[in-house]
């Protein structure tokens, strides 16, 4: 009834022109009201005719009425104006809201639904409820569509009872007919009873969550620890290999300028040599130049005075040793600098399957824990092959570089700075990293090892002799035993017989297993 009452209003002080509220209200004489430039400018296109009259009912006027603003008609339009002031959302129901089953016209927002009247009232109509001892039984609820679905389908009553046994809500009458004998309880009870779960379960949902929280905290903090940590470990390898960079551009710049000392000295030799050569050459050539004309002489007694006046020849004391001089050659010089140059790949190779592992070796052991049976081992199957230029004299490649055979006599193999000179040993020619396996047949004896590349290769000292050193690690094949070796200690292995031995080899965690 007050929308009612309201929008009646609107109307009683709209402008019939422009259908709005009045602004500066006028009143013709007739006594209908308008807004002052509504009607002045309706009364502007009559100033031909020279009669004016009311848009409402048609009375006419002359001359052109003079209209005066009506001060309590502005007043009243003021007022209905900040009654309309408030907002809109706050008073009336919307699409999603839930209305007032009492309001005619614009519905207003309820406040409550009623269980027993099944029915939904705004603040307004739902003051009975409070004021009344009729409606003071009665349970008001949050504002509700569904209330139907509270009431029995089968007899039309509130459901107030629960039915634990089929876990449905009843009505009073469902209790004593078809759920008669069921565990049955009053919805209050029931309510209660799961409400008490339902503390417990938000209970527990609310310890998840602060752990869950305290997870993220923790994961949190572990990125900023590991960008921090990364940070640094980039500043300080950029440092590091800056320092690397310039020792290597000095010692570049040293060798360099050796090399030029070399070159200059030994240049400087040959060329004083050369002039001693050519002094010589020009004494010679002197003196075949007097031999010819001594030979020219005619008189006899003449010629063998003279000929037995000239000095004896000297002796050269070049010639032979320019012919069995060695040439002097800077092939050493850079055989060493390829030395380096291997030893510091083999040192960054290493370096970088470190770093590239250390970040997941930790979740890597967990999730490929080390392989046990052989099937497992031959996942990481490696190919290996034999490197020639590693190879001692008296061993014979054959199979495409993949087996070896000690010989009575040497083979034709070019000299090599990387070859074994005086132990019987050769070097695979791959670099092994991360998890390797790979099987080697034998027959008589055998030493099976794994070595740095860097290890010594000349002479037969224990730092070329695999196992013997602390860059090899190997094991001594006998006819009926095993030994392993590592820096010159000997550790005897016990295994059945076995003219196979499988190799396995896992660099970033620093394993390395034979077995027979």
């Amino acid at each position: 009834m007050a929308q009612q009452e309201n929008q009646l209003d609107r109307e009683t002080f709209s402008c019939s022109i422009c259908l709005d509220l009045l602004k500066d209200p006028v009143t013709t004489p007739c006594g209908h009201s308008y807004c002052m430039n509504c009607i002045q400018h309706f009364w502007d296109g009559e100033d031909e005719r020279r009669i004016y009259s009311c848009p409402q009912c048609r009375q006419s006027f002359t001359p052109r009425p003079v209209l005066l603003k009506n001060t309590m008609l502005a007043a009243l339009v003021e007022q209905l104006k900040r009654t309309e002031a408030a907002p809109a959302d706050l008073c009336y129901a919307g699409a999603e809201d839930v209305a007032c089953d009492f309001c005619s016209g614009r519905k207003l927002k309820a406040a409550k639904s009623c269980l027993q009247c099944l029915a939904s009232y705004c603040e307004r109509h739902l003051q009975p409820h409070y004021r009344s001892d009729t409606f003071k039984k009665h349970q008001l609820v949050e504002p509700s569509e569904k209330l139907r679905d509270n009431i029995c389908s089968r007899h039309d009553e509130a459901m107030k009872m629960f039915c634990r046994t089929d876990q449905q809500c009843i009505c009073y009458l469902c209790s004593v007919e078809e759920h008669k004998g069921h565990d049955t309880v009053s919805a209050a009870a029931e309510r209660d009873e799961k409400q008490r779960e339902l503390e417990g379960s938000r209970l527990n949902v609310q310890q998840r969550i602060q752990d869950r929280q305290k997870d993220v905290k923790l994961l949190q903090q572990e990125v900023e620890d590991i960008n921090a940590s990364a940070d640094k470990a980039v500043e300080d390898s950029e440092r590091i290999f800056t320092q690397l960079i310039r020792l290597l551009e000095k010692s570049r710049s040293d060798v360099k300028r050796q090399l030029r000392s070399q070159q200059q000295s030994e240049v400087s030799r040959v060329r004083e040599l050369e002039e001693e050569l050519q002094q010589e050459i020009s004494e010679l050539q002197s003196r075949d130049a007097e031999l010819e004309q001594l030979s020219h002489t005619d008189h006899h007694t003449q010629f063998l005075l003279s000929y037995a006046s000239l000095p004896a020849l000297s002796e050269s004391t070049h010639s032979s040793s320019i012919k069995n001089r060695s040439r002097h050659s800077f092939e050493d010089v850079t055989g060493a600098v390829s030395v380096v140059r291997d030893i510091l790949q083999d040192v960054l190779r290493e370096m970088w399957t470190s770093v590239s592992q250390a970040g997941t070796e930790g979740s890597r052991v967990k999730e490929f824990p080390e392989p046990k049976t052989r099937a497992e081992f031959l996942k990481y199957s490696r190919q290996i092959t034999l490197d020639a230029n590693t190879a001692h004299t008296v061993l014979l490649l054959s199979e495409g570089n993949r087996k070896v055979t000690v010989m009575n006599k040497r083979q034709s193999y070019s000299d090599h700075p990387d070859s074994f000179t005086g132990l019987y040993q050769i070097l695979s020619g791959e670099s092994l990293t991360g998890r390797c396996y790979w099987e080697l047949e034998w027959r008589g004896g055998a030493d099976l090892a794994v070595a740095y590349k860097n290890i010594s290769r000349a002479g037969d000292s224990d730092e070329c002799r695999l196992g013997w050193n602390d860059k090899s690690w190997a094991l001594n094949c006998l006819l009926n035993s095993y030994i392993f070796l590592h820096n010159k200690v000997q550790t005897p292995v016990s295994g059945p017989r076995s003219s196979r031995v499988g190799v396995y080899l896992d660099h970033g965690a620093g394993i390395l297993s034979l077995k027979p």
